[in-house]
């Protein structure tokens, strides 16, 4: 039997694997803690299901990635330190709060950037390949290098459970993404590093399965950060393991994600309101309530995902072509930004009228 026919079995089995995890923990896991992990919160915004729904989706995440990677040593013996401390290391910070253990959002931040530096410094976790010819030069900086890193899992770890509420919306949102860096490690010859990224899209489908367009589970703080996190980790990778491919094109894919935080921060700063605690102000609350408008609360909440996240796509698609040219791909992300801004400020003038 063929490595590649090998791969494929292990995926297959993986993915019934995985399904099976998430059936298991979205029916038993209310019993954690006498129901901690269930969310019964029906009266914010985002709220749309009339019965508790666990937040134990990112539990069904965490085993199994560890299966995966205990699979993954045996085919390659190779163990993924930096996958493994990343992913557990933000899981546990995510789950204490699936819990409902009262850890204020500063502290909550500062606890994930301690354990995030310490990883990043250690490992190391390092950006090779970028674009900016002035941070190539600090960048040789093994501290600035780790304090850039951390900076980027940041934005893309808050990004992630930020939009994280709607049915569907952060996980179709990376499948996306994981699909698009896998088909770009694939055709480099990236075989193996492919099999880590497709085994991560696999994880994301089971969950979706429980999720959408009903929930029967939520991906909880811990799912968002943990696939956050990974999705971070595998754009850092991707970009170290093909230079020629701008460093501007992994901008433009986690444009959503890091930009969704940016300008919120910015924004909650100016309406004088703490960039740390949430609001209803977000670009895909904004959409929901004009979506919704036409066709209810119910039905909104996962059209908002799909339209989200096609539109996303679109988006997206031009940059695959202008991968390899770093000055197009770079007015293709400023682009992007500037269609942001737009957008947003149009349905935040329909809403607010």
């Amino acid at each position: 039997m063929g490595t590649e026919s090998i791969e494929a079995s292990f995926l297959s089995i993986f993915a019934l694997i995985s399904f099976f995890i998430f059936l298991l923990v979205s029916k038993y896991s209310h019993r954690i803690k006498g129901g901690a992990l269930l969310d019964k919160d029906f009266l914010k915004p985002q709220a749309f299901h009339d019965i508790p729904v666990t937040r134990s989706g990112g539990i069904a995440i965490i085993i199994s990635l560890s299966i995966f990677f205990y699979i993954y040593f045996l085919l390659y013996a190779e163990v993924l330190y930096n996958y493994i401390f990343i992913s557990y290391s933000v899981f546990i910070v995510g789950f204490l709060d699936d819990l409902k253990i009262n850890i204020k959002p500063l502290s909550r931040l500062i606890i994930m950037v301690i354990l995030l530096f310490n990883f990043i410094f250690i490992l190391p976790i390092k950006i090779l390949n970028i674009d900016i010819p002035f941070l190539t030069t600090l960048m040789t900086s093994h501290m600035f290098s780790s304090i850039f890193v951390l900076f980027c899992f940041l934005f893309v770890i808050n990004g992630a459970n930020l939009i994280d509420g709607f049915n569907g919306l952060l996980t179709i949102n990376l499948i996306i993404i994981n699909i698009i860096l896998a088909y770009i490690n694939i055709n480099n010859n990236h075989l193996e590093f492919s099999i880590l990224i497709i085994s991560q899209v696999i994880i994301l489908l089971s969950f979706l399965l429980f999720n959408f367009p009903s929930a029967k589970i939520f991906l909880g703080d811990s799912g968002a950060y943990t696939m956050g996190a990974l999705a971070g980790l595998n754009t850092i990778i991707t970009n170290n393991l093909n230079p020629a491919i701008s460093s501007f094109f992994f901008c433009t894919l986690l444009f959503y994600l890091f930009f969704e935080v940016f300008f919120s921060f910015l924004r909650k700063i100016l309406q004088k309101k703490s960039p740390i605690y949430p609001d209803n102000e977000h670009l895909h609350m904004l959409s929901f309530y004009k979506i919704s408008s036409s066709f209810g609360k119910n039905r909104g909440n996962y059209l908002n995902s799909i339209i989200i996240n096609l539109f996303y796509l679109i988006l997206i698609i031009p940059g695959l072509y202008l991968l390899n040219d770093p000055l197009l791909s770079r007015y293709w992300f400023f682009i992007l930004l500037l269609i942001y801004l737009i957008i947003y400020s149009r349905l935040y003038r329909l809403t607010k009228n």
